[in-house]
């Protein structure tokens, strides 16, 4: 471009002598050329002002046609330039969203609990700002905000396949536990089988480091047919260890916690799978999704004493009649249960059924009529527990539910072969309201009759009668207390108890039987009563939707337990405190906002 302008400004000036001669006669026959001669000659310091007056004509257009082609010039020189900037800024670009893409895929848990853009988050941040500024900065670009509008927005971690979108789901927990008596149970607490009595364990301190509440897992979000269809897997480490897993490696077993798939379509949904059971207290309308559900904020993964839930396959039908009213139906996995789970007590069998061939009603053998903790899943169950809710949101301020359970027992006595028959039932009352602004006070409250299964197995859900039928037992459970979040700090407070009705059965030995039967030789591992205090922090200590957050946590709780009968010169109750402290990183991400 220089080598042709150079030319052309050669060749105007090898011109300019023959072209100012020629304009010389011309401006003689020209009146206005004199005219304008004239005038420049007063300015020129040439004696003579004509043949100056002849070329000053040429030279102005000559000059025009230079200034023009410098201008051309510049214009591609801007041009070029923008270019350049262009091209620079969407390098630092790529470079930008590799080294993104290069920091999630060298860390397997480096995605989050809801998010779903095959776009690098890390990458969208420095685009925005680049793209913006060469667009502002070229006449020819196109205008500044259809550019920055084109970039990848910053967003959380999501990917797209087809039209669903997937969120890595999960956050890694290191959690350390301290307790005045050793409990045995790792970083859950089995409220019902604290320690008692002179035993080495209540004479013993524990303290234990541990990784094995870490979350891993996915959703799936899409739309089919005018339904959103929520797809939802979370496992942890919990699961049954090998004896020996704490000497050397801590090889801790992955375990499932949800699996279901979820589809609403308007007012209906429908859900099927492993999930939180309906009678888990919610926080918002009716919902599968762990952060509407209340199952306290505790850092103890068995949760507070006296909370009723449970995790387990569950078919559910729920109508939205509004966004402030909902009603459910679910249908869950059955399993009649005598204690003997997570440090519960065993009921106190009839001598004659104890003793009967094969086990049928045995609470320690593997393969009996009822679950007693080591059956895994050889119970014949007759029937699916049923449950109800209803859910009222009236305002954001408040959440209330109400709700009932009914069950179904059977047992068969081979001395007379005789199927024997009984119903168990039960209600709950939660509510949830916040007083002002951060603070909320709630309660959850259960009572039931054979429905102590959902107490987290604390409490057995029946007894034996010396015919071999079965008898559900009365208990009774709450969790009440607050919750405030204040900045980036959140506090907690919970109550929780059980009470434990007595179920007493005269054998024919003439001996009491059944549970919470008092006297000597009663076992003192059959509760009347559990209860639980505990105050609580979490403190956010960073947060991006594009990195996740870090969170620091603590929990102290005082735990009692009082058994029917205390033999003379024994405590009255069994006792514990327990301190527990976690740091929590929790994958990046955010679920789509697809319509429901």
């Amino acid at each position: 471009m220089r080598l042709f302008l150079g030319c052309i400004l050669a060749l105007a000036l090898c011109t300019l002598p023959a072209s100012a001669a020629a304009g010389g006669g011309a401006n003689n026959r020209s009146s206005d050329a004199k005219s304008t001669a004239a005038s420049d000659s007063k300015t020129s310091t040439e004696p003579t002002g004509k043949p100056d007056a002849s070329a000053e004509p040429a030279k102005s257009s000559l000059d025009l046609e230079i200034q023009e082609l410098r201008e051309q010039l510049q214009l591609q020189s801007e041009l070029v330039r923008q270019q350049q900037d262009r091209v620079q800024a969407l390098e630092e670009q790529l470079k930008a969203s590799s080294s993104g893409r290069e920091a999630l895929s060298s860390s397997p848990t480096a995605t989050p609990a809801s998010a779903a853009n095959s776009s690098s988050p890390v990458g969208a941040a420095s685009a925005v700002p680049a793209s913006a500024t060469v667009a502002a900065a070229s006449p020819a670009a196109p205008p500044a905000t259809p550019q920055a509008n084109n970039a990848p927005p910053e967003s959380p971690l999501q990917l797209r396949v087809g039209t669903a979108y997937i969120t890595p789901v999960g956050f890694m927990d290191f959690t350390g536990v301290w307790r005045s008596h050793t409990g045995g149970s790792g970083i859950g607490t089995n409220f019902a089988g604290i320690p008692y009595g002179t035993v080495f364990q209540n004479n013993l301190s524990e303290f234990r480091f541990s990784m094995q509440n870490s979350r891993v897992g996915f959703r799936v979000d899409a739309m089919v047919m005018g339904a959103h269809v929520i797809g939802y897997m979370e496992s942890d480490f919990l699961g049954n260890n090998p004896g020996n897993v704490a000497v050397s490696s801590n090889s801790n077993t992955l375990r499932s916690r949800l699996y279901w798939a979820d589809v609403r379509k308007g007012a209906w949904e429908v859900l099927g799978g492993q999930t939180w059971s309906l009678i888990t207290p919610g926080r918002n309308g009716i919902s599968p999704l762990p952060g509407d559900l209340f199952y306290s904020q505790d850092i103890d993964v068995n949760y507070q004493a006296g909370l009723v839930w449970g995790r387990i396959p569950e078919l559910r039908l729920v109508y939205h009649a509004s966004p402030k009213i909902a009603l459910a139906v679910a249908l869950d996995a059955p399993e009649q249960y005598v204690g003997g789970s997570a440090g519960a007590p065993a009921i106190t069998l009839p001598a004659a059924l104890a003793a009967l061939p094969n086990n049928p009603y045995s609470v320690t053998a593997a393969n009996t009529e009822f679950n007693n903790g080591q059956t895994t899943l050889n119970v014949p169950n007759v029937a699916p527990d049923v449950i109800v809710k209803l859910a009222l949101d009236p305002v954001s301020r408040v959440h209330f539910e109400v709700g009932g359970l009914e069950r179904q027992f059977k047992l068969w006595n081979p001395t007379n072969t005789t199927k024997y028959s009984a119903t168990g039932a039960g209600g709950f009352l939660n509510l949830n309201v916040q007083l002002f602004k951060g603070f909320r006070l709630l309660t959850n409250n259960f009572y039931s009759d054979g429905g102590g299964r959902y107490i987290f197995g604390q409490v057995p859900d029946l007894v034996v009668r010396t015919d071999g039928s079965p008898s559900p037992i009365h208990t009774a459970s709450t969790v009440s207390g607050f919750e405030y979040t204040k900045g980036n700090a959140f506090f907690y407070g919970y109550y929780g108890g059980i009470y434990v009705l007595q179920d007493v059965i005269i054998d024919t030995t003439g001996k009491p039987v059944g549970y919470g039967w008092v006297g000597a030789g009663a076992p003192p591992s059959q509760n009347r009563t559990i209860q639980e205090g505990t105050l609580g922090f979490n403190q956010t200590m960073w947060k991006d939707a594009r990195y996740g957050a870090l969170n620091l946590m603590g929990q102290y709780s005082y735990l009692t337990r009082n058994p029917w009968s205390v033999a003379v010169g024994s405590p009255q109750q069994a006792l514990l405190n327990m301190v527990f402290l976690n740091l929590r990183y929790t994958l990046p991400g955010g679920a789509p906002n697809l319509e429901r």
